[in-house]
């Protein structure tokens, strides 16, 4: 099962003095249980991307099937479509209305015809796959949390709708570097524990080198390059070429090779480089 695009083609003012190619010719393949990163410029094409996945835009040629399922080729298949493929905003704490969490989250399977004890353990297990106490946040103001929490409830309400999809744009945006870690820490146990299929867009390049298995980035429209972290970081010239960059330790890590530093030359976070830093020490100590 997988989430696939085909050849799409889409144009944003058709018709009008503004037409812009927004994706040329692009094709992706997200099979169940994979953790994609997709990145690029601003202007790439992301945010258009992830929302003909989600069938909230129709492309202007191409195909895009989601578990063997044409997008857009059934209207009334859609709102089966969005509950498959659950899509996160950026900011989505904005959308919180509700007078206590335990409501804003169940917001969605209310609308689903589910029973009572379905939604309510819906939502227990949603909250918790965000790393909430359900007990301790179910009744609490979502407006008297932190901007980390609020964020996490946000993609609760989102995960209550059992999506076996889940895209993520940008969802650190704004936040502090406590608000950025609690998210991530539970993206990345969200993905471990239950193999939840993650697609996560973001201009980090050292948040995606800690995080995804594998990388999709575009420029001007179209993918410009696959591959796992390393493969891709390795690229570092043609990353710079296009306006993005590598995370700040491969770089560091290109110095010290520069310097004479036999190490490793895929390296891409911090924790790799220390390892391979000690390690040489160690074998210049007793050279």
């Amino acid at each position: 099962m997988s989430i696939k695009t085909e050849n799409i083609i889409y144009i944003y003012g058709e018709g009008t003095p503004f037409k812009t190619l927004a994706l040329d010719d692009v094709s992706i393949d997200v099979e169940k249980g994979d953790f994609v990163g997709i990145i690029g410029h601003t202007g790439s094409g992301k945010s258009t991307l992830i929302q003909l996945l989600n069938g909230l835009e129709t492309p202007a040629s191409g195909k895009i099937t989601v578990d063997d399922k044409l997008v857009g080729s059934d209207k009334s298949e859609l709102r089966k479509i969005r509950q498959t493929v659950g899509l996160v905003f950026q900011y989505p704490e904005y959308q919180l209305f509700e007078e206590t969490v335990g409501k804003d989250v169940a917001f969605g399977p209310l609308n689903l015809d589910l029973s009572e004890s379905e939604i309510n353990a819906r939502v227990k297990d949603a909250l918790q796959a965000v790393g909430f106490n359900y007990a301790d946040i179910k009744d609490k103001s979502p407006f008297d949390l932190s901007g980390g929490q609020k964020r996490r409830v946000a993609i609760a309400g989102v995960l209550a709708m059992k999506p076996d999809y889940l895209i993520l744009d940008e969802p650190t945006a704004g936040l502090d570097p406590a608000g950025r870690n609690e998210i991530f820490d539970q993206i990345k146990k969200l993905h471990k524990s239950s193999k939840q299929t993650v697609i996560l867009v973001s201009h980090s390049m050292e948040d995606v080198a800690k995080l995804v298995d594998s990388v999709i980035v575009l420029y001007k429209g179209k993918v410009h390059m696959q591959g796992t972290p390393k493969e891709i970081y390795r690229n570092a010239d043609e990353l710079f070429k296009i306006g993005l960059g590598v995370p700040q330790i491969v770089e560091v890590v290109s110095a010290l090779r520069k310097k004479g530093f036999n190490i490793k030359d895929d390296i891409i976070t911090v924790e790799e480089a220390k390892s391979e830093i000690i390690k040489e020490l160690r074998r210049q100590r007793n050279v």
